[in-house]
């Protein structure tokens, strides 16, 4: 799911207030290095079109968002906070490396650190250390003898977190 190769992704996300700046951040971490596939931005619809009786984009949308950000190991008090970003007129933007090498890492820990600068908001950090990862995860042991990491592995004081899947 989130390893290519023998990598896992590393993501950092940032959560804007206002989706102002979402380009000028953009063009600096790509700056950086990232391809433009692996940068994203993503702020609500401002309309939802309702294709029949039993439609419900809004829901749909963040159903869908939801499960992105779990798969990703973000805490249930974290997709919240980010779902209401986005529904007060924030944007999530998204730097992905699969790469594995050090120089890369470095690299989404820059992405973030360009998000914050822009004034990306801190999200609540639950009390449990355990991050929402789905449950066959959960119930794993061991792969080989290397530990496997993923959930959040950084969360500054503020701004944007960075997450291992």
């Amino acid at each position: 799911m989130g390893k290519v190769g023998n990598y896992m992704h590393k993501t950092a996300v940032g959560l804007l207030e206002r989706a102002e700046h979402v380009d000028d951040v953009i063009r600096e971490i790509e700056a950086l290095g990232f391809p433009r596939n692996e940068v994203r931005a993503l702020a609500e619809p401002a309309i939802f079109e309702v294709t029949g009786v039993m439609s419900f984009p809004r829901l749909d949308f963040e159903v869908d968002l939801r499960r992105e950000l779990i798969r990703m190991g973000a805490t249930k008090s974290e997709i919240e906070a980010y779902v209401d970003g986005l529904r007060h007129g924030g944007a999530l933007i998204f730097a992905t490396s699969s790469d594995g090498d050090t120089k890369v890492e470095a690299e989404v820990e820059a992405a973030a650190d360009v998000m914050n600068r822009y004034g990306a908001v801190g999200v609540e950090q639950t009390p449990s250390a355990e991050p929402n990862l789905p449950r066959i995860a959960r119930e794993m042991t061991s792969m080989a003898d290397q530990p496997v990491v993923a959930g959040r592995v950084r969360q500054p004081g503020g701004g944007a977190c960075c997450f291992v899947w």
